[in-house]
């Protein structure tokens, strides 16, 4: 049994893996160390925990973890199962390399892209060879509605939702369409550009704004919910098992 903490930018996600599978998922605004020590007292099979991301208060979390488990702190140092290519793997984002890794799990000797749709959409490439390309990053859905209600006088803020509405009848409308159908374009655009560069090409995707696009999307892909805990379980099996 793994244990997977992962300290994004909103929130917190610990999962529980056994056999590549999440057994339990939590999702936190914020991870304590009693509510920490509920979840791992229940787990009498867990031996190993990698942390990304580890937050500046998590000194007591870290240490009581050191105490019982195998700890990986996962950082631009880690060693991961994939070649990193990156020019500045210093600035790397650590959930964008993990995501590669995922992708190399589950289509490994395969040209993969992995699209993660979450605050910012990420895109990343990993080749035949497992080496990591790097890709490209956007503005997420949420962040291109907020910017057009912060940066101007009269367009409102607009919450996601599915639309199929390619001229917009209404401001909100528009707005919608501007941008869901803006990002779905995107996404066909970036995977016709990188099946350029590599074929054949498998695409995933994942991220927190997933099903908005993926029954739309033209091309095939495979939809991935939690790909970054997926890549965060294949680091830590890979520091466990070297």
């Amino acid at each position: 049994m793994n244990l997977i903490i992962d300290i994004g930018n909103s929130f917190t996600k610990v999962a529980l893996f056994k056999d590549n599978e999440i057994q339990g998922l939590f999702v936190l605004k914020k991870l304590t160390l009693k509510l920490l020590r509920e979840i791992c007292e229940k787990q009498s099979e867990l031996k190993a925990v990698i942390i990304s991301s580890v937050a500046v208060d998590a000194e007591k979390i870290r240490s009581f973890l050191q105490k019982k488990y195998l700890l990986i702190e996962y950082n631009s140092e880690t060693e991961v199962p994939v070649t990193n290519n990156y020019k500045t793997p210093e600035t790397l984002g650590s959930d964008r390399l993990a995501a590669a890794c995922a992708g190399h799990f589950y289509f490994p000797g395969k040209n993969v892209l992995i699209i993660d749709a979450g605050t910012c959409i990420k895109y990343d490439l990993i080749n035949v060879k497992g080496e990591y390309l790097g890709g490209a990053i956007s503005p997420g859905i949420h962040m291109r509605f907020k910017a057009m209600n912060t940066f101007t006088e009269n367009l409102p803020l607009v919450v996601p939702r599915k639309t199929e509405q390619a001229p917009g009848n209404s401001t909100e409308n528009s707005m919608l369409s501007g941008v869901m159908n803006g990002t779905l374009y995107e996404m066909e655009g970036m995977i016709a550009a990188y099946e350029k560069e590599l074929q054949p090409l498998e695409v995933i995707l994942s991220g927190g704004d997933m099903n908005y696009f993926a029954a739309q999307l033209k091309n095939r892909i495979f939809a991935v919910p939690n790909i970054v805990l997926i890549g965060l379980n294949e680091i830590l099996k890979f520091n466990v098992n070297t």
